[in-house]
C-alpha cells in the first residue's frame, strides 16, 4: 500500500509503501475485548465497610411470635434490623477492595488487536464511519515529513492541519455534547469526542503545539495501542504519522 508523504505546507513530496501491519484484517473481537481490558484496569478498587449496617443493637424474638424468628429487632419493638432485607441493614454481596479487580489478555490477543486497529486508519470508509472530517484527496493515514515535529506553538499547529485538510475535524471535536443520565450532575455534564491521533518518534517539541487542541492525542509507536487506536472499541481513527514514526514501526512490526 502506497501513500504521499506531506510537507507541512500540504504538498505531496514523495510516496512510500506503508509497513505490512497496516494490511492486517479487521477484528472487531480482538479490539472490542483489548479495549474494554484496558478500561477495566482503570478502574478503581472500591467498596463498603465491613461494619456498615452492623452498628446497631438488635436481637432476635425467637418463635413464637407470629412473625420471623430470623430478623434482628431494635430493642423491644419490631423493627428488622442487620440483615440486607431491613431498612439501614447491610448490603448484600457488597463489592469488596480483596476482590481481584485487573484483567488480563494474551500477548498475542492484545498484540493483533493493535495490528487490527492500526490497519483500520488507512480505511477511508471505516475512519468516515467514525464521524471524522477529512479532504477526500488526501491518503490515509496522513504521513508527513519529519519537520511536521518541531512545531511548537498553537498557531503552526492549526495552520498545518489547515493546509493537510483535516482542521475541520478539530472543529468538529470543539462542538460541546451534553451527556444522558446522571453524570450531568456528577461533574462530567459534557462528553467529549476524539479527533485526531498524532505518532511522532519524539513528542516534546509537537506536545506544546497539540495538546491544547480537543480531541487530540499524541503518542509515540511504542505507545500505541487498542485503545488509543480505536476509542470507545470503534476502528478508524484519523492518525498522523511522521516519517520517522513510520520507520520505527517497520522495524517492531512484523
Amino acid at each position: 500500500m502506497r501513500v504521499n508523504v506531506y510537507t507541512v505546507d500540504g504538498e505531496v513530496k514523495r510516496q512510500i509503501t506503508l509497513p505490512k501491519v497496516f494490511n492486517y484484517p479487521y477484528r472487531p473481537d480482538l479490539i472490542k475485548e483489548a479495549v474494554r481490558i484496558f478500561q477495566l484496569n482503570r478502574v478503581q478498587p472500591h467498596g463498603v465497610s465491613p461494619t456498615a449496617g452492623m452498628r446497631r443493637v438488635a436481637e432476635s424474638w425467637g418463635p413464637g411470635h407470629g412473625i420471623s424468628k430470623m430478623v434482628p429487632r431494635v430493642g423491644h419493638t419490631s423493627r428488622g434490623a442487620i440483615i440486607p432485607s431491613t431498612v439501614g441493614g447491610r448490603a448484600g454481596h457488597p463489592p469488596t477492595t480483596q476482590k481481584v479487580w485487573k484483567r488480563k489478555m494474551n500477548i498475542k490477543m492484545r498484540r493483533l488487536a493493535k495490528y487490527s486497529a492500526l490497519s483500520m486508519t488507512s480505511n477511508k470508509v471505516m475512519v468516515a464511519k467514525r464521524g471524522h472530517k477529512f479532504s477526500p484527496d488526501i491518503t490515509l493515514p496522513v504521513v508527513v515529513e519529519d519537520e511536521f515535529e518541531n512545531i511548537s506553538t498553537v498557531k503552526e499547529a492549526i495552520r498545518v492541519l489547515q493546509n493537510l485538510g483535516i482542521y475541520e475535524d478539530i472543529i468538529r471535536a470543539s462542538e460541546k455534547r451534553i451527556r444522558g443520565g446522571k453524570g450531568k450532575r456528577r461533574g462530567r455534564r459534557y462528553k467529549k469526542k476524539k479527533s485526531v491521533l498524532i505518532v511522532v518518534s519524539n513528542k516534546d517539541n509537537v506536545l506544546k503545539g497539540f495538546r491544547n487542541l480537543p480531541g487530540v492525542d499524541i503518542v509515540t509507536p511504542r505507545e500505541l495501542n487498542a485503545e488509543v487506536l480505536a476509542p470507545g472499541t470503534h476502528a478508524g481513527r484519523l492518525a498522523i504519522f511522521t516519517e520517522s514514526a513510520i520507520k520505527e514501526i517497520r522495524r517492531w512490526a512484523k
